[in-house]
């Protein structure tokens, strides 16, 4: 288990969540893309029929069972919930109403995110929990919902199923504002980190497979390296007000 500080307010562990949770203390929100449980054994397709986004595997060093699923995944969601006032976790529609009980929202994808027993699965769900960080400021409502059409960038990355950072962005300006704290225990390869690098979020990540997470450190030191530039944080959907 080790902690790298890649800039202030951007750090990484390497190691088991259920071992530095309790390090870390409060944040102000988390952003996790986790296993669902789907037995995972590969993912293969084409964007756009190009063959250079082809590819197919599964996870390095971890069995995508539903009984690890219930064993490791859903207590460290549960323990999430409880040390953030905000969190969204992308999560497979058939083990969603494993995890706590949240509000459903995610991601339309019209060219699809997979298969399904009845054809391509068009939806990115996302589960929220806590508080609305925008009613609470009084800035009003915000879709918890989005339409995406993205380049499958996430495709281009070592991991199976690493998402694109459009999707990561979303979620982060979703459930937080620029400056604050955000966790994601499931690094992966990094997106939540690079999101909120683009952001102007902190962020802690923790991953347990030292593959990934030196995929995740080249990312995000990248994005660090990268001049800033300005975001539009989810401005109100206008609304037509009656004529009559």
């Amino acid at each position: 288990m080790r902690e790298e500080r890649l800039a202030e307010g951007v750090s990484i562990w390497l190691g088991d969540c259920r071992d530095i949770l309790p390090l870390v203390g409060r944040v102000d929100a988390v952003v996790t893309d986790p296993p669902y449980g789907v037995s995972l054994s590969g993912k293969a397709g084409h964007y756009r029929n190009n063959e250079n986004y082809k590819r197919s595997d599964t996870y390095f060093s971890y069995d995508d069972t539903a009984e690890n699923f219930d064993l490791l995944v859903v207590p460290v969601i549960a323990q999430c919930i409880s040390i953030s006032r905000s969190a969204v976790v992308f999560m497979a529609d058939k083990n969603i109403f494993k995890l706590p009980h949240g509000h459903i929202g995610g991601i339309y994808l019209p060219n699809g995110c997979g298969m399904t027993a009845w054809g391509f699965q068009n939806f990115m769900h996302a589960v929220f929990y806590g508080s609305d960080p925008f009613l609470e400021k009084g800035l009003g409502s915000r879709p918890n919902g989005k339409y995406g059409l993205y380049g499958n960038d996430a495709n281009k990355i070592d991991h199976p199923c690493a998402k694109p950072i459009a999707a990561m962005e979303w979620a982060v300006a979703r459930v937080s504002f620029d400056g604050k704290i955000v966790l994601d225990p499931f690094m992966g390869s990094g997106t939540t980190g690079v999101a909120c690098v683009n952001l102007g979020r902190s962020f802690i990540g923790i991953e347990i497979d030292p593959k990934y997470y030196d995929i995740a450190r080249r990312r995000i030191s990248l994005a660090l390296s990268q001049p800033r530039l300005p975001f539009d944080e989810l401005k109100p959907t206008a609304v037509q007000e009656a004529l009559l």
